[in-house]
């Protein structure tokens, strides 16, 4: 039983103009207190609070310009009120001061003339409503106010009993549905100052807050102010909405202050927009998405109109929507066919109103898990061409044949890996027959036979590596360069994603490799910003240990590399090449990054890690050596399976000195040869050293991917589509 404060409104069109209105889902108690509190009451078991005030006196004045609904409704909507377990309103009139008062109440199963209604209020009150007449039974559905008009029949304990009328009315429809919401916790920020509140209700055109305490002329909320106020909704530190909102209405309680907000049109830019592409309406498999309703907690169901894998679109009658633009949505399923289900969290950034009552809101993702990812983007794009596949399950033996027929495993290289091949075999299977993590891949086949493939591992831990680009030769050629497009497609969305640890992306590739060449090293020559994307030139060297008793001379020292060694490190290099290298490799950033990818690596079966050396004479760092270590065969060159090499001090550091460093760390391998990268090349060649081949490592700073497509879409004349 509550108190009517002076923040109810008369119904009316306007969907936000009864926020404030009454609530028949919410609890009374609070109300109870309130009111005491405001009458000075001292004891609150003997004080008894009368129901609430209503203040629309001229209701009855209204019912013969609303619609009528028949009994045989009325009496459907009152026993799905009774399934549900929710309230209804009842209405009286105190017969000497003219006053209307509201009680909320539950009916009981209604089956035929007589409804029966629990009221919902202490025992002692009930002598008290029997000097008041009984109006109406008013039902919100949160659209709209359904009056009943009643004549009690009786009253028996906390029970009215009447005949149902053979007619009720509907009063004041919305434009738009408003919901109670419950544990919505509000903080709202304006020059600074902070309050907190509770949201009361919410629909897509605003919401309404309860605010215990405003402090004394800290918010500006005066009709016709233009102030905007910052608003935070959260549940248990989950944060639903952040957003700019403009004040609609004030209304001051004895206690407490509601006020309506609505979403300022003037947010600005949501960065999120520039992730969000319009994807393709014609996927095979429609999908829609599911989730619960942070505000409403109801579960909702909506037809996806287009999707990308950065985001899709909805489309709601504009009289049913439930959606607000801002709104935080942490556990979003996107559905295919009721059997394929993928999980994300994603925010609402645009809403625009369509033809014929339509709108449609438009939904970045924010994040998923990478197979859920791999999962939406093999749907997607092989909607768009059935014989691109993204991290599907390969035949082994169509992919060995492939890279053999495409001369991707060339004599020499096989001379090398063959002594392991059954290693070689195992990790494949593992990399290619489960869905991991840390391993992607593309390929293009046509009845099972693969025609191009290109995989990428996330080698470091903010960083993924490209490899593996193969073609098999056909009659269009374009096998290879549809793949490599498929992965840089997949990257410049994946790197968006927190779960997906992307900062770079690298690949290493031969100088005289023209594809690579001009897709990779064209465009880190034509961007000219080493710090966008650079390259290094390393020199492979295929080091046959020695004698791992071997020492280095007197005055030489190698040591595990220290925090002061990886900065001078990081020093020479910035200074040297001032690429991206060793911030993709994580040189001297702190250990938990580099500890937790062994960690994922070390869960899924597979080994990874790296550990750094310094080579020092007299105590001056004159070279680092990483010692970089995986399963065999991870990658087939052994990049991520090799010591990588970077002199710092020319002058000083001969061969011999490096070359029994070397020989020192090849405990760590299993392998007969230790591959050697080493930089920069000028060291290589000016002590005369005998090489093998050359790699450049290219390195990409994600937050330029677009600029890398659009080079790759401008110099090979590609659709963007």
């Amino acid at each position: 039983m509550r108190e009517n404060s002076s923040d109810t409104m008369p119904p009316g069109n306007d969907d936000v103009s009864n926020a404030t209105s009454s609530n028949p889902h919410r609890n009374n108690d609070e109300s109870h207190h309130t009111l005491e509190s405001s009458k000075g009451a001292t004891n609150h078991t003997d004080f008894l609070a009368p129901p609430w005030l209503f203040k629309h006196n001229d209701l009855n004045s209204t019912l013969e310009i609303t619609k009528r609904i028949d009994d045989t409704f009325l009496r459907n909507k009152l026993n799905y009120i009774h399934f549900m377990d929710r309230e209804l309103l009842v209405l009286l009139r105190h017969p000497k001061y003219d006053e209307l008062l509201t009680v909320n109440a539950k009916p009981c199963p209604c089956t035929d003339g007589e409804v029966t209604c629990q009221l919902l209020v202490d025992r002692s009150s009930l002598t008290y409503l029997t000097k008041y007449t009984f109006l109406h039974l008013i039902i919100n559905d949160g659209q709209s106010l359904i009056l009943i008009p009643i004549t009690m029949a009786r009253i028996k304990e906390d029970r009215i009993f009447f005949q149902l009328p053979q007619k009720g009315y509907s009063v004041g429809q919305r434009q738009v549905k408003r919901y109670p919401c419950e544990k919505i916790d509000v903080e709202l920020v304006q020059r600074g100052l902070m309050i907190k509140g509770e949201l009361l209700d919410y629909s897509p055109k605003g919401f309404c807050v309860r605010i215990r305490h405003v402090p004394s002329g800290g918010f500006d909320w005066s009709t016709g102010s233009d102030a905007l106020t910052m608003v935070h909704l959260r549940r248990d530190q989950t944060n639903f909405f952040s957003g700019l909102c403009q004040c609609l209405r004030q209304q001051d309680g004895t206690l407490f202050t509601d006020v309506v907000l609505a979403p300022a049109k003037n947010q600005g830019n949501y960065p999120e927009r520039e992730r969000f592409k319009k994807g393709t309406k014609n996927v095979s498999l429609k999908p829609v998405i599911i989730f619960d309703h942070p505000f409403i907690g109801k579960r909702i169901q909506l037809d996806v109109s287009d999707i990308s894998t950065s985001g899709f679109s909805v489309c709601e009658k504009a009289n049913e929507r439930v959606l607000i633009e801002g709104m935080i949505i942490p556990d979003l399923a996107i559905e295919f066919a009721g059997s394929v289900r993928i999980k994300c969290s994603a925010q609402i950034i645009g809403r625009n109103e369509e033809d014929e009552g339509i709108v449609r809101s438009d939904f970045v993702i924010l994040d998923m898990g990478i197979n859920s990812y791999s999962q939406l983007s093999h749907i997607l794009v092989n909607t768009a061409d059935s014989h691109a596949y993204i991290s599907k399950e390969v035949d082994m033996d169509a992919l060995w044949e492939f890279f053999f027929e495409a001369g991707f495993i060339y004599p020499n290289k096989y001379r090398v890996l063959q002594q392991k091949r059954d290693r070689f075999k195992e990790t494949w299977s593992k990399l290619y027959q489960q869905d991991l993590e840390v391993a992607k891949h593309v390929t293009y086949q046509k009845n099972g036979r693969i025609y191009g493939h290109i995989s990428m591992l996330r080698a470091y831990a903010r960083t993924w590596m490209i490899h593996h680009h193969a073609s098999r030769k056909s009659k269009s050629g374009l096998a290879g360069f549809i793949v490599l497009k498929q992965m840089m497609d997949y990257l410049n969305d994946m790197h968006r994603l927190p779960s997906a640890n992307m900062d770079f992306v690298m690949s290493y590739f031969r100088p005289e490799n023209k594809f690579p060449n001009s897709v990779f090293g064209g465009f880190g020559r034509t961007f000219g910003n080493s710090r966008a994307c650079s390259l290094d030139l390393f020199t492979y060297l295929p080091y046959i240990s020695p004698n791992c008793k071997a020492i280095v001379p007197d005055g030489w020292t190698l040591t595990l590399s220290s925090s002061f060694d990886l900065w001078e490190l990081n020093r020479f290099y910035s200074n040297y090449s001032g690429g991206l290298l060793m911030d993709a490799m994580g040189i001297g950033q702190a250990d938990p990054y580099e500890g937790s990818l062994e960690k994922v690596y070390g869960r899924l079966g597979f080994l990874r890690k790296w550990t750094a050396y310094s080579l020092k004479h007299e105590a001056e760092l004159n070279a680092i050596l990483i010692v970089d270590q995986s399963d065999v065969g991870v990658n087939l060159s052994e990049l991520l399976n090799s010591i990588k090499i970077v002199v710092i001090n020319f002058d000083d550091l001969g061969w011999d000195i490096l070359s029994t460093a070397i020989s020192q760390l090849a405990h760590h391998f299993d392998t007969e040869k230790v591959p050697v990268l080493c930089y920069p090349f000028e060291y290589v060649d000016s002590r005369a050293i005998p090489f093998e081949k050359q790699y450049y490592a290219w390195v990409l700073n994600v937050c330029y991917g677009n600029d890398f497509m659009e080079y790759m879409y401008k110099k090979y004349r590609l659709n963007h589509n």
